[in-house]
């Protein structure tokens, strides 16, 4: 039954996830839903084991000398499958025999070392029998009588050294047993709080594990918030897309037509600026024509006098006559073609403000995201309704789930279990008080032989006097004496009781050292219990049989067991998504399809936006029409480009001056110089102010650039315009005829976005369930506790240190006997002495 509930809970800790290819993954805002409420587990499954570590590394070293052979999976596997009977022939198969033969060799080392055990407890109470029986005939030492020899102190001395040496590595032994067994003890008082913070782990484990459901489930919540947030925000998310895919056409449009609107502004002024600099420029050189003309008219009068036809100055006046002509004014401005009436024609189309026009167009545009939110505000409003109904279906399913009845009959077992171990574990300290006592008592034996050793060395030693002969040696030393005897009879007395208890304890311990703790610590133990139809014939893999009656699920001890050691969820260790499928609570599709069908039907028309209307359209074929293309651009370009007069008349004076100078001194000369002058007065008062004044160098800046900007603007006029119009109608036809497909592709986008909220729900449950809820590391703390800990650190360890020590010191006690009883001859006093005898001693 309590198997059936710890599977039960397990159960409901996870659900299975099925498999959704989405359609269109969207890169949505990444939703935090926090972190899964988790206490710590107080359990730490490992045991250092303190200095008496040292000693367990040398008994482990022990054991591998005896037994060096790797764990042997096959055979065991081999072993467990064989069928053997209760007949004699069954033992007799060969593949029986071949199996018990790999046993044997595999156990040779502990089979040897046990043989050796036995022989020693047979042959060591026979030895003492017989040794006793000799010496109560006066053989075998027994007879008080000395032969003295030279070297009788070499010998006395190395005997005591040897027993010295034999005691204390008893004494060291008898140490080891006794640490090893106070360690044992030490351990199993303390092994009730190690118990009691499992039990306090698998509480919290099952405590926490409904509050970790609720949190998944509450976290619904984020995704809702996340996508009510969206669905309120849709003028922003799905009206900003819709238009940002529209604008792509839309707005190059609008752009055009607004800059044509600032072409027609600059075209006007342009055209101002042209007519109001041409005036300034004519009349400039009007007045710089008439006093030309005038300063020409006289000087021709000068040059008719007669005094030009005489033969010194004839040739001069000629020369002078002829250059006449170059005093005359080089750029004529008068004679350009105006530009009033494209001016007109331009006054007439900016009567029409086409800017305000085009900006109606980007008001419509731009109103977009409004329009959405108001065609959708009865969609957006059922879709509100499904995320309700959703969450409130997951959380009455939640509710459905008999999660907290199946706790409650943990709960109650594992209190139950609690109780019965607590109310066991005092009789477990009992007996291992009487386990204890028993050990103590074996070692006090040996401490005995101890005590009898150390006091025949302390009082042989003390009380020897080399100068004494047998017969008169003192009483310390002859109570020496019997003191070595009397440990020698004791060890014949007890040491095949200590051998007994050394053979058993080395063979349980020292396998279940090799065949259990080894394997669980490499975890080949768990390999051997998955084989195949191992523990079941019929099951290929028993975990999964047991738990799921579905032995095919690759379910195997060594993976929950390292799952759990990693503290994932019970969920995935245990591939529960075999036992029990909620899929309706995790299957997106079951939460997406309302949503996304209401999002599909969200309808949006934006016919009612016009980007330009015809009178703008009408507008802009008046602009082309204005005639600026037929203005002679490359006339007033060429009379820009043109110098004030033809000659320089600066020059001309100069020129002039200088002919007068060749005529004879007189009238004419004079004349000719004022001449001169009158033309240099021109030149300073009217021709240097129409070359650096202001105003004049500003009005031909302006006229160059005005006429280059309406050149421009004529180039092409009725195409530009044309492009423009064309440009405006297929952007309005766009969201006129085409824009629902553009809805649709982005209505689909905005729907795959708020699934996708679900999406990161779903996949962080599902991550959640794997590795946070309901981790299963008490489980595998239960288990290193139960094996690794209480069988082999505390149990196995010190059993084996126990034996390692005792076994050692009853070993030793053999050269102990035999240097006892050698060297109890020189501290007894002796019936009889033979002085001179120097033949060699036999007893």
């Amino acid at each position: 039954m309590a198997v059936e509930l710890c599977l039960l809970l397990l159960l409901f800790c996870g659900s299975t996830i099925s498999e959704v290819q989405p359609i269109y993954k969207p890169p949505p805002g990444t939703l935090d839903f926090g972190f899964v409420p988790a206490k710590t587990y107080d359990t730490g499954a490992y045991h250092e084991p303190g200095p008496i570590g040292i000693l367990f590394k040398v008994v482990h070293a022990f054991l591998y000398l005896v037994q060096p052979n790797s764990f042997p999976q096959d055979l065991i596997r081999k072993l467990a499958q064989q069928k053997f009977g209760n007949t004699q022939g069954d033992y007799q198969k060969p593949e029986n025999v071949v199996l018990t033969l790999q046993a044997i060799y595999y156990e040779i080392g502990f089979i040897v070392s046990a043989a050796l055990g036995l022989l020693f407890i047979l042959l060591l109470p026979l030895v003492g029998l017989c040794f006793c029986m000799c010496r109560c005939c006066d053989n075998c030492g027994g007879e008080m009588h000395q032969r003295q020899k030279k070297n009788a102190d070499c010998q006395r001395s190395c005997f005591a050294t040897f027993l010295f040496v034999a005691s204390l590595i008893i004494s060291v032994g008898v140490l080891c047993a006794y640490a090893a067994n106070q360690h044992l003890t030490n351990q199993v008082r303390g092994a009730k709080k190690l118990v009691n913070s499992n039990f306090k782990d698998l509480k919290i484990f099952l405590n926490d594990t409904p509050a970790q459901i609720d949190y998944l489930v509450s976290q619904y919540n984020t995704t809702k918030d996340k996508a009510l947030s969206d669905l309120n925000n849709v003028g922003p998310l799905l009206g900003s897309r819709v238009q940002e895919q529209l604008g792509k056409e839309v707005r190059p449009a609008l752009d055009a037509a607004l800059t044509m609107a600032g072409a027609i502004r600059e075209t006007k002024e342009a055209l101002e600026n042209v007519s109001v600099s041409v005036e300034v420029l004519q009349e400039g050189t009007e007045r710089l024509h008439a006093n030309l003309t005038d300063v020409k008219m006289h000087l021709s009068n000068t040059l008719n006098d007669s005094a030009c036809s005489a033969t010194q100055a004839a040739s001069t006046c000629n020369i002078i006559r002829n250059s006449l002509n170059q005093l005359n004014i080089n750029a004529n401005f008068s004679g350009l073609p105006g530009v009033s009436s494209q001016l007109a024609k331009v006054n007439d189309v900016l009567k029409i403000d086409l800017s305000s026009l085009v900006q109606k167009g980007y008001a419509a545009f731009n109103d977009t995201p409004d329009l959405v939110v108001n065609q959708t505000r009865n969609i957006l409003s059922d879709i509100k309704n499904v995320l309700e109904s959703i969450g409130s279906n997951i959380t009455a399913f939640t509710k459905a789930l008999p999660v907290q009845k199946i706790l409650a009959d943990l709960t109650i077992y594992l209190t139950q279990s609690e109780a019965y171990v607590q109310d066991y574990f005092p009789v477990v300290e009992q007996y291992d008080f009487y386990r204890w006592l028993g050990c103590l008592i074996l070692c006090c034996v040996l401490v005995l032989i101890l005590v009898f050793f150390y006091l025949g060395l302390l009082c042989g030693t003390c009380g020897y006097d080399k100068h004494a002969s047998p017969t008169t040696r003192g009483c310390i030393s002859n109570t020496g004496g019997n003191f070595l005897m009397a440990g020698v009879g004791f060890s014949f007395l007890f040491s095949w009781v200590l051998m007994i208890v050394v053979v058993l304890t080395f063979v349980t311990g020292g396998n279940v050292e090799k065949l259990v703790c080894e394997p669980f610590e490499d975890r080949t133990l768990f390999k051997v219990l998955d084989t195949p139809y191992l523990l079941n014939q019929h099951w290929r893999n028993y975990l999964s049989g047991l738990l799921f009656k579905n032995p095919s699920i690759n379910l195997t001890f060594e993976k929950v067991y390292s799952d759990c050691k990693e503290n994932k969820g019970i969920y995935t260790s245990l591939h529960l998504e075999h036992l029990f499928n909620i899929n309706e609570f995790l299957n997106i599709s079951m939460y997406t399809e309302d949503v996304a069908l209401k999002i599909e039907h969200i309808e949006i028309n934006l016919s009612k936006i016009i980007l330009l209307d015809e009178i703008g359209k009408e507008n802009l074929l008046n602009f082309s029409s204005s005639g600026i293309e037929g203005i002679n651009f490359a006339a007033y370009l060429t009379e820009i480009n043109k110098s004030v007069t033809k000659v320089d008349l600066l020059s001309f004076a100069n020129d002039l001056e200088a002919r007068a100078d060749q005529l004879p001194k007189g009238a004419l000369e004079n004349a000719l110089k004022g001449h001169a002058n009158n033309i240099r007065m021109i030149h300073n008062q009217q021709v240097v102010p129409l070359e650096q004044a202001m105003k004049y160098v500003k009005a031909r800046s302006t006229l160059n650039q005005s006429i280059r900007l309406l050149k421009r603007t004529s180039s092409e006029l009725m195409v530009k315009v044309k492009n423009v119009i064309s440009s405006v109608n297929a952007a309005q036809l766009l969201i006129n005829n085409n824009a629902s497909l553009v809805i649709v592709q982005e209505t689909k986008k905005y729907m795959d976005t708020i699934v996708g909220y679900f999406e990161q729900y779903i996949e962080w449950v599902k991550e959640s369930i794997a590795m946070e809820v309901a981790a299963c590391k008490p489980i595998a703390n239960v288990i290193d506790t139960a094996v690794d800990i209480f069988l082999c650190s505390y149990i196995t360890d010190s059993v084996n240190a126990f034996w390692f020590g005792l076994g050692g010191s009853s070993i030793f006690l053999i050269p102990a006997i035999i240097f006892a009883v050698k060297l109890s001859k020189y501290y007894r006093r002796m019936d009889t002495e033979d002085v001179y005898d120097d033949s060699v001693e036999q007893w």
